[in-house]
């Protein structure tokens, strides 16, 4: 076959087609008249018409469609971020004052309660001046009952009687002063905690900047994290999260907001948030990092099934059954879940909307949901 006649053959083929298409096809004729071809458009309206004068005389034809009733949903706004864990209270014990490490009454690893002795100083020169401020209070209250004897015999003035009276206070104040300096040769724990690795060994001279021990209070574990700016006004206080370990991440624990910050940071534009996550089984450490989830209820949108999005060259839209008849309605899809889309149309909740037979509806074109006349008539039954 010569050349000019190949080409002939296939402008044919692709007129037919094109033809085809232009009758066939249900949105054939928006398509056209979209991209100016209005001439198509009025000669398949007009076929269209000579159609239904035709189909009138044997009757119209109904596209039989499925259909379900568009319902309503909350979307769904979830924030992601990456905490770092520490302890709920963390305290590093130092001594007050100087001396040489006596006995370390504790191991690491240990818990101990709040109160608990963990470290002993040398304490020979507090023992001292503690029985020194004992004879003394001793002795100022053996004065002072003498020279009350005295004065109940009138040898002795008021004003001897106020001055013995004084030095007994002294001596007091005194005996407490020993007592607590003797008393303070004692490291005691601050807090209830977990004792971490020892720094220091007995034996070593210590000043009050010396780290004796370390405690972690770990009953319950504290999460910073970085909060985009745009949910500053969704995140309270008391709102629970979930935290998920970076490290094992088959475990999830349920927390709660336990502290925002006041005001957001400038360069990274972010807000610092403290949450809270019980620690009972003492299974989180401190320094681990977390997965942190939070979801937060927006607009409530329509909701129709995926099979009802369809897709033209202006966009997505739906079939809407109103009437009996079918209404193309344009969509802009909000959110996809597994078994609905959220969509921003003009559509109510309630409304039915075409999921299957869509290729046999046209704008304007009558449908039967399919279904519908046997319940009717199950209903009409049953009254």
């Amino acid at each position: 076959m010569s050349r000019w006649k190949q080409i002939v053959l296939g402008f044919v083929v692709v007129v037919v087609a094109a033809a085809a298409w232009a009758r066939f096809y249900p949105g054939a004729p928006e398509v056209l008249a979209h991209w100016g071809m209005d001439w198509t458009h009025g000669a398949t309206a007009k076929e269209t018409a000579a159609g239904s004068r035709q189909s009138g005389r044997r009757g119209v034809q109904i596209a039989t469609i499925v259909a379900s009733p568009a319902a309503s949903a909350v979307i769904n706004d979830r924030l992601r971020a990456i905490g770092t864990g520490r302890a709920n209270a963390s305290v590093t014990v130092n001594p007050y004052s100087s001396g040489r490490l006596a006995e370390l009454l504790v191991e690491s690893g240990s818990h101990v309660d709040k109160g608990r002795i963990i470290a002993t100083l040398d304490s020979e020169t507090e023992i001292i001046s503690q029985d020194r401020a004992k004879l003394a209070l001793q002795d100022a209250q053996s004065k002072l009952d003498r020279v009350k004897s005295l004065r109940a015999s009138n040898a002795a003035t008021p004003v001897a009687v106020a001055d013995a009276e004084v030095v007994l206070a002294g001596a007091k104040l005194a005996l407490q002063d020993a007592e607590l300096a003797l008393q303070r040769r004692s490291v005691l724990a601050p807090i209830s905690g977990t004792v971490g690795i020892l720094p220091i060994s007995a034996g070593n001279y210590v000043t009050n900047q010396s780290a004796i021990a370390t405690l972690d209070d770990r009953s319950s574990i504290l999460v910073d994290f970085q909060v985009p700016e745009r949910f500053a006004a969704a995140v309270k206080v008391g709102a629970q999260l979930t935290a998920t370990p970076i490290a094992n991440p088959s475990n999830a624990y349920t927390g709660t907001v336990s502290a925002i910050d006041n005001h957001i940071d400038e360069k990274s534009r972010t807000l610092l948030v403290k949450a809270k996550i019980a620690n009972p089984a003492d299974s989180l450490r401190a320094g681990m990092s977390f997965s942190i989830t939070m979801k937060f209820h927006g607009e409530t949108y329509p909701a129709v099934s995926p099979l009802a999005i369809l897709w033209g060259s202006d966009g997505a839209y739906v079939w809407q059954v109103e009437g009996g008849k079918a209404r193309r309605v344009p969509v802009r899809i909000i959110q996809r879940n597994t078994e609905t889309v959220l969509i921003d149309a003009e559509i109510d909740s309630g409304d039915m909307v075409v999921t299957e037979g869509t290729q046999s509806v046209s704008e304007g074109g009558e449908v039967r949901i399919a279904g519908q006349d046997q319940r009717a008539a199950n209903t009409a039954e049953g009254s």
